[in-house]
C-alpha cells in the first residue's frame, strides 16, 4: 500500500490546493486530528486535511473527496466524520479513484489495489469490479453535482488477466 510518504508531498499538496484543501503533516507517532478510522488513516477537519508520512494514499485521496462532494454548509461544520448518504460515500470512492491519476507515482490501479486491501467492500468482491461494472450511480451522482463531466476523463487500467 503506498503511503504520502513514497510520493512527491508538492504534487500531493497542489492537488488538494486545487480542491479548496489544505494538507498538513503531522510528525510521525503522533495522533492525526480528524482522523475517523485513527492512525495512520488521513484526518479532515472543515477544510484541511491531516497525514502523516504513513499515510495511506488512497486514505489521503478519499477523505478528499468526502470533502469535494459535501455541499458547503456541511464542509464549514466537518469535523472527523463526513457523514453523507450512500450514495454519496459510492461517489467518494469513485471520485478518489479518478483523481489517482492525477499524482505522479500513483494511479488509478494503485488506488483500486490499495482499496481492495485495506478492506473495501463491494458487492461484486473487488474495487475494480464495482468502479468498472457497477458504479453507474456514482457516477452519475458525480455528473449532477457538476463534479466531474460526462464522460468522465480515462483512466490507466492494464486488461484484466
Amino acid at each position: 500500500m503506498l503511503t504520502i510518504g513514497d510520493l512527491d508531498l508538492k504534487a500531493v499538496n497542489d492537488l488538494l490546493l486545487n480542491q479548496g484543501l489544505r494538507l498538513t503533516i503531522t510528525p510521525p507517532a503522533t495522533d492525526i486530528p480528524g482522523s475517523y478510522w485513527g492512525n495512520p488513516e488521513a484526518g479532515l477537519i472543515q477544510n484541511r486535511i491531516f497525514a502523516r508520512t504513513d499515510t495511506p494514499v488512497h486514505s489521503l485521496l478519499h477523505e478528499a473527496c468526502h470533502y469535494i462532494c459535501m455541499p458547503p454548509e456541511r464542509q464549514a461544520t466537518l469535523h472527523t466524520d463526513a457523514g453523507g448518504s450512500y450514495t454519496e460515500e459510492d461517489a467518494v470512492c469513485y471520485l478518489q479513484i479518478l483523481l489517482a491519476d492525477q499524482i505522479p507515482g500513483y494511479s488509478s490501479q494503485q488506488c483500486l489495489q490499495d482499496m481492495d486491501q485495506w478492506g473495501y467492500t463491494f458487492r461484486l468482491g473487488s474495487a475494480r469490479s464495482w468502479f468498472e461494472e457497477d458504479a453507474d450511480e456514482a457516477l452519475h451522482w458525480l455528473i449532477e453535482k457538476q463534479l466531474i463531466q460526462m464522460p468522465p476523463p480515462a483512466i490507466r487500467m492494464p486488461e484484466k488477466p
